[in-house]
Parts: C-alpha cells; structure tokens; sequence
C-alpha cells in the first residue's frame, strides 16, 4: 500500500540537514522536470546550507513529505535603504498540484518577505510556464516585460503591505 504524502498547508523555513537534504532533492527535480542541468542534491543542500549561513537567503518548505520548495534572496535596494526579495525558485512536485499547495507556499513567501522588512518582491518565470502564472497572478503579481528569445521571460513583481 503506498502512503500519500500529507499535504498540510503549513510553510516552515529550512533549518535541519533533513530539510536541506529534503530541498535540494525538490530543486534538483525542478530543474530535471524542466530538462535543465542541476547538480547532485547533496551537493546542492551544502550549497543551501552556505546560502542560508551568508543571512541573505531563506528556503521554505511545504507537506510533511516535503511537496513544495521555495527560495528567497534578499538584498538592499540600489536606489533607498529599504530591502527588496527576490523568489529565485519556487517549485511544487506534479503530483499534487492543483490542491492549493502553491498558493500556500507562496503565501508563506510573501510572509517572510515581509517580516524580512521587504517592501518589494519580484521573480522571474517562462511564457510557457501557466501553471506558475496563475499562481502568481493570483496572488497579485503583475507582469511587467519579456525577453527576445526562446520562451518569453516574464517579471513580476508586487507592493508588499
């Protein structure tokens, strides 16, 4: 009998080599999924564990087996002093989709954005990529321009309150 993963709604932050491990397993799958090149997970999860250590970054789970990730850096503005998130990656498995597991991951994102001091968050995803869109657009994304090449290359970004 195969067990379904439980597909709770609540977001954590990764903190433990088990979460590293759980994350970089659901990057590299991301990256496959979409034919891109990645490398071996336990490299990637050292990796994460840099990330997170330099203070700049946050990556976020989602279902206990871990169903979702994403990953968020933060930096100071160019132009003021006020902090402005960039999600990098955001990735929910296929399985599961369609159950509001994206929304509550991306929520998560735009809480920790925001308790981060961010007043802006902005991503980047493909044309071709509807699913995440819509998850985006939902959420009050806007897009704002494209690429000349290969799939079209939308930005969006949104105010945090």
């Amino acid at each position: 009998m195969t067990t379904q993963p439980e597909t709770a709604t609540t977001v954590r932050r990764t903190g433990t080599a088990d979460d590293l491990a759980a994350a970089a397993r659901l990057l590299v799958d991301f990256n496959r999924e979409f034919d891109e090149p990645a490398p071996e997970p336990d490299e990637l999860a050292a990796h994460l564990a840099d990330l997170l250590a330099a203070g700049d970054t946050d990556v976020l789970l989602i279902g206990t087996p871990a169903v979702g990730v994403a990953v968020l850096r933060a930096r100071v503005s160019t132009w003021s002093a006020t902090v402005e998130v960039d999600l990098d990656e955001f990735y929910v498995v296929p399985g599961v989709r369609g159950r509001g597991l994206g929304s509550a991951l991306l929520a998560g994102v735009l809480d920790r954005a925001r308790d981060r001091g961010a007043t802006f968050i902005g991503l980047s995803t493909s044309e071709d990529d509807t699913a995440a869109r819509r998850v985006y657009e939902k959420h009050g994304f806007a897009c704002h321009e494209g690429a000349a090449a290969g799939p079209m290359a939308l930005y969006y970004q949104r105010d945090l309150d």
